[in-house]
């Protein structure tokens, strides 16, 4: 196959807001805030073009108290924003979701990235950074759903034990249905992207069902161990 991915110059990058302009004005003549959808595109290609030097920058770094730095920042944040459903409760809960996410998440970006990809150096910040952004914006999404669900659950005088299990499962119900639509309904971002970079169809099936694996486990492992943790500081 070919390996090189076909460049995209900003010229014909313009070609595709040209629906995107399209829309934007039925919003406007609907009274839908068109101004809304206007400053989200608007910010949209802010965060990407900065993010896209910022990585260029990260992935040069051979430093691993760098690439540590970043990923602590991630979880930090990552663990505060996953309590956004229940922000009444942020701060207390704040080191309950800390901790969930850095074992649960943690354990699983250890095992891909030492064990099935065997990075060398451990810590290769091309794989590293966004193989645990992945994994702890996972997390940080199945702990959000699973406070959400307990505290609706716990609010209609459901037992804990009983809360808890409906919030898991429910957790758990966003990366389910992508296990089930995966190949069927839709080509995953990771995949889709390989194949156009020219990576044969095969090796990114591999890579992807590493993905949808890690993906699994970090939600299922982080919302368990918060739902564990909190479980002293019920009701929400």
């Amino acid at each position: 196959m070919n390996e090189s991915i076909t460049f995209i110059p900003f010229s014909r990058l313009v070609i595709i807001f040209i629906p995107v302009v399209i829309v934007t004005v039925i919003l406007h003549n609907w009274s839908l805030g068109w101004k809304n959808t206007s400053y989200a595109f608007g910010r949209m290609l802010i965060q990407l073009l900065l993010i896209g030097y910022f990585l260029s920058y990260i992935f040069l770094s051979n430093n691993s108290f760098f690439i540590i730095t970043i990923l602590s920042v991630m979880v930090f944040a990552a663990s505060w924003i996953s309590l956004r459903t229940i922000s009444d409760k942020r701060i207390e809960l704040f080191k309950s979701s800390l901790v969930a996410i850095l074992c649960g998440g943690g354990i699983v970006l250890f095992l891909v990235t030492q064990f099935v990809l065997e990075l060398e150096p451990w810590y290769l910040p091309r794989y590293m950074v966004p193989i645990a952004g992945m994994i702890f914006a996972s997390s940080m999404n199945g702990i959000s759903l699973a406070g959400e669900r307990l505290k609706a659950e716990t609010e209609r005088n459901v037992t804990y034990d009983k809360a808890r299990g409906i919030a898991l499962k429910a957790a758990l119900i966003p990366i389910t249905n992508s296990l089930f639509a995966v190949g069927l309904v839709s080509l995953p971002g990771m995949m889709t992207g390989q194949i156009l970079s020219g990576i044969s169809p095969l090796v990114a099936v591999r890579y992807q069902i590493m993905v949808m694996c890690m993906l699994f486990s970090a939600v299922g492992l982080s919302s368990y161990l918060f739902l564990i943790l909190i479980q002293s500081k019920i009701k929400l």
